[in-house]
């Protein structure tokens, strides 16, 4: 690669009770009209601190909930946005609703703002979106936020096993990150040692804060959100997601196939992580005991699943995008290798 294009936010803004000042982070970027893409829960949650908030402030807004991160809901918003001929799209509320606003607003030009309401994945801050319902099970290219407000008093109430699942995420770019290194080393790959080192930043605060983020203190979770940022913006710095997605994804998104609705996104990818790690003879036991800590899951019984779907999962994942060359498309594990490995860290 002669060249790579880095897409950042342009103002980032967390705090406690921060949602509040919505209105004002809102009017930094100047629009007129403003569609919020929220969920009905969180909708219902936070619907009058949000409409106080940006009352008066010169732009009108409109709200659309939806309840899946699906394609279909990804062409209602862009319809809506459309229509209500919005300038500005926010994602309010977890992962769907973030990844949906992110995916609308880059297909219809709109400028995309990131409200998390929860730290399930690093998609906060991120330029992908996952959706699910297309003709692939993994993440589109889009561009990164314009900006993120993240109030942490509203993340912190969010389920633990949200928390959790961010922390599989973020334990998981020690494995991308090997599997970028792999690929530059046969492949010839553009790597970038600064955003891989801040991908991996971003993962050793779950290693060292495990027990006080599984613990629940208030400062963890701030903590949490900011290395979840950080990732994003990682992937933002090296163009692609290679510093924060590689072949535990792959795994994960595989398993979204074999085993559809079981286990948020994050859980899965903290589990490929462990057999990841394996494969590279790393520390696969460190990352077992942070995942315990904070209380994500460490087998595949955990989850729900069997045996054998993980073996199948891990013999399918290469398959799901065969230009992204990581350890399991150097192994090409046949599926009694695939439930060997798994035995071997005890993910089943």
């Amino acid at each position: 690669m002669d060249s790579h294009v880095m897409e950042l936010p342009r103002i980032i803004q967390i705090g406690y009770g921060v949602l509040k000042e919505a209105g004002r982070f809102l009017s930094k970027f100047s629009p007129e009209r403003v569609l919020i893409v929220s969920g009905p829960v969180v909708w219902a949650k936070v619907s009058k601190v949000v409409e106080d908030a940006l009352r008066g402030w010169g732009f009108t807004y409109s709200c659309l909930q939806v309840n899946y991160s699906t394609s279909k809901e990804v062409e209602l918003a862009e319809k809506v946005a459309r229509e209500f001929k919005a300038d500005l799209i926010v994602g309010l509320g977890g992962g769907r609703s973030v990844d949906v606003a992110k995916l609308a607003s880059y297909n219809c030009g709109a400028m995309f703002v990131s409200m998390p309401t929860s730290a399930s994945h690093d998609g906060i801050a991120s330029p992908f979106a996952s959706i699910k319902g297309g003709n692939r099970p993994y993440s589109y290219n889009t561009k990164p936020p314009i900006g993120v407000l993240a109030d942490v008093d509203l993340i912190a109430q969010a389920p633990r096993r949200l928390l959790a699942s961010g922390c599989g995420d973020l334990v998981s770019k020690i494995t991308a990150v090997r599997d970028w290194m792999l690929a530059r080393d046969e492949k010839h790959e553009y790597y970038g040692k600064y955003a891989a080192n801040l991908a991996l930043m971003s993962a050793e605060i779950v290693l060292s804060e495990a027990k006080g983020i599984g613990g629940g203190g208030k400062e963890y979770v701030r903590d949490l959100v900011e290395a979840l940022i950080s990732a994003g913006v990682a992937a933002g710095i090296a163009g692609s997601s290679r510093p924060c997605s590689g072949s535990e994804h792959l795994f994960s998104h595989a398993l979204d196939i074999i085993a559809p609705n079981i286990g948020l996104h994050g859980e899965k990818c903290g589990l490929g992580a462990l057999m990841m790690a394996k494969l590279y003879n790393l520390d696969w036991e460190r990352l077992r005991c942070a995942l315990r800590d904070v209380n994500a899951p460490v087998s595949a019984l955990d989850l729900g699943l069997d045996a054998d779907r993980v073996a199948e999962a891990l013999v399918l994942a290469p398959a799901l995008r065969p230009e992204r060359y990581t350890i399991l498309h150097k192994l090409r594990l046949s599926f009694e290798d695939a439930k060997a490995l798994a035995k071997d860290v005890e993910v089943i």
